[in-house]
């Protein structure tokens, strides 16, 4: 068991550790964008889907445990590599500089992953930790049509498409998977599936902002 405890404790196996856990989360966001576009169909479709949610009981509850594990793992991870690049700070710089490849999310990885943080307990007060007794959309609608807190969902789901973008660029590098050959279409991947994602979120955003009428 030392051995997976090292493997684990090891700079590679914290890549490992990200990598799976990102990818994981990234599932997570494209299942959870896939869901909330039954918003577009009106009230009753959104409502349906909510309760079909809410009906699969302990289910649910055991799948947001394991998410929470996951996140809580993807954060206290993230945060110890991030410490220990800091500790070898001068060697990464001079890696940095022979490599390139910096892009904006790689460059603001760390900050975006906090303001995400900060988003995420917004949005569990705002929609979770709330009265579910009440159909879903009568608890999405008033928040999402304030233009305050569609503006900060508007910017927190762009931050999201940045961390997101390098998240997937960095699940392909962990896993090996880099060659001069395909490593633009992998970056292509990389954005598409940051610009589904918040794409999604944002249309939402938009939709409940400018039409007041939808869950009506």
């Amino acid at each position: 068991m030392s051995w997976f405890v090292q493997t684990c404790s090891s700079s590679v196996g914290k890549k490992y550790i990200m990598a799976l856990t990102g990818f994981m989360l990234g599932g997570f966001l494209l299942v959870h964008a896939a869901g909330n576009t039954s918003i577009f169909w009106g009230r009753h479709a959104f409502n349906s889907y909510a309760e079909h949610l809410h009906s699969l009981g302990f289910l649910i509850t055991i799948a947001e445990l394991v998410l929470l594990t996951i996140f809580l793992l993807h954060i206290i991870t993230g945060i110890s590599l991030f410490l220990q690049n800091l500790g070898a700070r001068d060697s990464r710089y001079a890696v940095q500089k022979s490599a390139g490849g910096r892009t904006w999310g790689s460059r603001t990885m760390p900050y975006t992953g906090l303001a995400i943080l900060a988003f995420i307990l917004m949005h569990l007060i705002n929609f979770h930790f709330v009265d579910h007794h009440q159909p879903i959309a009568d608890i999405v609608k008033p928040v999402l049509s304030n233009p305050l807190y569609s503006l900060f969902y508007g910017t927190a789901m762009f931050v999201l498409g940045l961390h997101v973008s390098h998240g997937f660029w960095s699940i392909f590098q962990s896993l090996g998977i880099n060659h001069p050959k395909y490593n633009s279409l992998l970056r292509c991947i990389s954005w598409i599936g940051c610009i589904l994602i918040a794409g999604i979120f944002i249309a939402i955003v938009l939709l409940l902002l400018f039409s007041s009428s939808q869950l009506a």
